[in-house]
């Protein structure tokens, strides 16, 4: 399915989202490599639940603009989020993060404490847990960029990390496979996907946040695959004990993207997440 439907300029970049529905906002952060198309199974039962919610694909993924001389890092990714807010007249939001969206929530949460009502990470990056062994050894191998890689060779790469993140393999195959290649698929996409994502697998976003997790006082969640390859455990429970009142719920049998290995579960855990406000 076709997740977002609109287009928003915001603070002179062209962001494409979603936001449908009333009642309580509920922002979805996604997650590298990827883009909003990855809570296509989880979006549609929240906004049937009678809440408002705001996806979006950060700025230099997926449908949104990716451009030339902008920073697409975590820090300014969090900056932007803040304009959007803004421009959609969203005050305070529940906010729902994945991964890398993970960081920019925590971000966010920490300068904006206010305007989060409740947080929920999900196999979120954290202090030094990035980037993982294989992507740093991708990193190294490609100091430049990845202008000299095939398609072929590019989609190979690429298939074999997303291949990664779930525990039944067999789920990033087909149409769900060429859904996340599918931003790549060219040149662009592929300089695109070093400039403005592996550019900034960088953990001195989080590393530099981590003193103040203590301060935060809104209540958090934390969502974790059991299996993840990418976010071990051991982050999960580290950040658990350094953010005052977290509660981990953990899923076994599934991976980094947990809403591929268990759609149904991270619905519930939303939905039950929300109830508890």
């Amino acid at each position: 399915m076709t997740l977002l439907t609109d287009h928003l300029v915001v603070d002179g970049v062209r962001l494409a989202h979603r936001d449908h529905g009333r009642g309580t906002p509920v922002v979805f952060l996604h997650g590298t490599p990827s883009h909003s198309y990855e809570w296509r199974d989880v979006v549609p039962h929240i906004e049937a639940d009678g809440f408002r919610t705001l996806t979006y694909d950060l700025l230099g993924y997926g449908l949104s603009e990716r451009p030339v001389d902008r920073d697409t890092s975590v820090a300014a990714q969090t900056d932007l989020l803040e304009h959007l807010l803004d421009a959609l007249d969203v005050d305070r939001a529940v906010v729902v993060a994945h991964d890398i969206g993970g960081a920019i929530a925590l971000r966010f949460a920490v300068a904006h404490p206010e305007r989060v009502r409740q947080l929920m990470i999900i196999d979120s990056v954290s202090y030094d847990s990035w980037p993982s062994p294989t992507w740093r050894k991708i990193i190294d191998e490609n100091p430049d960029d990845f202008t000299g890689m095939s398609q072929d060779e590019f989609d190979t790469l690429l298939t074999r990390q997303l291949g990664m993140t779930v525990t039944d393999t067999s789920l990033m195959t087909g149409r769900v496979l060429q859904a996340y290649l599918a931003p790549h698929r060219s040149a662009l996409g592929r300089v695109s996907f070093f400039e403005h994502q592996v550019r900034h697998y960088d953990s001195k976003y989080t590393e530099e946040i981590s003193d103040d997790l203590e301060r935060l006082t809104m209540p958090v969640r934390i969502l974790w695959g059991e299996e993840d390859q990418w976010q071990p455990l051991h982050y999960a429970e580290r950040l658990c004990g350094s953010i005052p009142h977290a509660d981990l719920v953990t899923v076994p049998g599934a991976g980094h993207f947990l809403m591929e290995d268990a759609p149904e579960r991270v619905v519930e855990e939303i939905r039950n997440f929300l109830a508890a406000r």
